[in-house]
């Protein structure tokens, strides 16, 4: 089976959010389960120019864009054992930052288009293609429209995976003919409620349409989830289906971890004690190991449920003796009121804005409690994290996050849950974990149980082959 991994980011060439983190870990575990993926991405500028330097340049074309033809150089790279090609034209990715540009729309064209032109040249045909979020939409569009019935391309898959609906490629409809290069006759395909939508294009189009978790796949079902694209969604949903991501764990491994302070494993965790003391000290926090410590690295941002902690903060901090860490940036309003509270309990609560990765492992294996009260989380990767580090997580039942943590209050699962998006039920979860963090036994029996749990990419490779196979039997 060969797959063609199509993606906007990847680690480690070039990452902005979750999707590079999926595109830099599951084509290795798809390979190491004999399934021989590649991936494609654009020669972007800030590409770091030590990896620049083990790329070689395979071969050049030219790619339709409408009504025009652009350059499109083809560069090889490898990296875990994966082959990378990356799609070069200096226009149109000769720029800093990956997105955000007046033409981003022309951009992912392009590209989309590049890569399906491209694949006669590298002596590769794949089976599945496997597309992200709206930056590649446009290639089950491209394939449905003009190479499904070309006898070299025949018989391909395409799948889209739908890593965040907030973002679908929405744009005026004079594109179409323009920048996109869609006949009239295909129009409908991409319309929607009036204008250009990418990411809808591709639910019509593709052969699979997947999300990030199970949950999420069912809750984009519902207008208050869907940002618009629910009906098209219901009217398709026999090819909707939900992966649950799952995270590196030889990177976020506590036994080897360089960035934390002490190494420790689930068989003797007696020493993330010391992570907790250091990570006191570094921020300036009493030195008590009794003290609860919860932890949040997040976006400060809405949906990551803030409000309901900006609510809250203030009496949780007077009615129980907690340390409360926070690391992120966002939202000056967020930003603004950590501070404040860091003010306000100096000794007890640290506000660091900003993003220091190796302070966010610091955190991860310090704290004894991880937050994460989201109002929408498509899959969530902190969760995962933490209950690699022994972290026991709080959560709100949403998306990946009610895929992944499970309440301990029957005796058998990994966390604390809440399921209204209301204060006083995240108040109600976190005064059950501090009363669980008293149970000193209980509570090892619980960080051992969390710890043990398998959030790696092999889970996530084996629903994936599963989705592929599945898609080949089909005529």
């Amino acid at each position: 089976m060969k797959v063609l991994y199509c993606t906007s980011e990847a680690r480690p060439f070039a990452a902005t959010g979750g999707l590079a983190d999926v595109a830099g870990s599951l084509p290795q575990a798809l390979r190491q389960r004999l399934v021989g993926c590649r991936v494609v991405m654009p020669l972007y500028e800030d590409i770091p120019q030590n990896l620049r330097e083990g790329m070689r340049f395979l071969t050049s074309l030219s790619v339709p864009v409408a009504w025009r033809r652009q350059y499109c150089g083809i560069f090889e790279a490898r990296s875990g054992g994966v082959i990378y090609y990356f799609i070069d034209n200096q226009y149109y990715f000769k720029r800093h930052g990956l997105y955000g540009h007046y033409d981003d729309a022309e951009r992912f064209a392009f590209f989309s288009r590049a890569i399906l032109e491209m694949l006669p040249y590298i002596d590769f045909k794949p089976d599945i293609i496997h597309c992200n979020d709206w930056q590649t939409s446009m290639v089950p569009t491209y394939y449905s429209i003009f190479y499904a019935n070309n006898d070299w391309y025949r018989g391909i898959k395409t799948v889209i995976t739908i890593h965040n609906i907030l973002y679908q490629g929405k744009y005026g409809k004079e594109l179409v003919e323009d920048v996109l290069g869609i006949p009239n006759s295909d129009f409908s395909i991409l319309e929607y409620d009036d204008c250009v939508n990418m990411l809808k294009s591709a639910i019509e189009t593709a052969n699979r349409v997947t999300t990030v978790s199970p949950t999420y796949a069912q809750e984009i079902l519902d207008p208050w989830f869907s940002s618009g694209l629910d009906a098209i969604l219901r009217e398709r949903q026999w090819k909707l289906s939900g992966i649950l991501n799952g995270i590196d764990t030889n990177s976020y491994n506590p036994a080897t971890d360089p960035n934390i302070y002490q190494n420790y494993t689930v068989d003797d965790i007696s020493k993330k004690a010391e992570n907790k003391r250091a990570l006191q000290e570094r921020l300036g926090l009493m030195q008590d190991p009794n003290v609860p410590m919860i932890g949040m690295v997040t976006r400060m941002v809405s949906h990551k449920g803030l409000d309901l902690v900006k609510e809250t903060l203030d009496g949780i901090m007077w009615k129980s003796n907690i340390q409360f860490v926070i690391l992120g940036s966002g939202d000056w309003e967020y930003e603004n009121f950590f501070r404040d509270m860091q003010n306000k309990y100096p000794g007890r609560l640290c506000a660091c804005i900003g993003f220091i990765p190796e302070l966010s492992r610091k955190v991860y294996a310090g704290a004894d409690l991880f937050l994460m009260p989201s109002k929408t989380e498509p899959c969530g990767l902190s969760q995962m994290i933490a209950l690699r580090y022994g972290t026991i997580p709080i959560v709100r039942e949403t998306g990946g996050l009610k895929d992944s943590v499970q309440d301990s209050g029957d005796g058998k699962g990994n966390g604390f849950t809440f399921q209204n998006y209301q204060s006083g039920d995240m108040v109600n979860a976190i005064n059950r974990a501090l009363e669980g963090y008293q149970n000193q036994e209980g509570w090892q029996l619980l960080v051992e149980r969390a710890m043990r749990c398998d959030m790696s990419w092999g889970c996530s490779a084996k629903e994936y082959i599963k989705l592929y196979r599945g898609m080949l039997q089909e005529k």
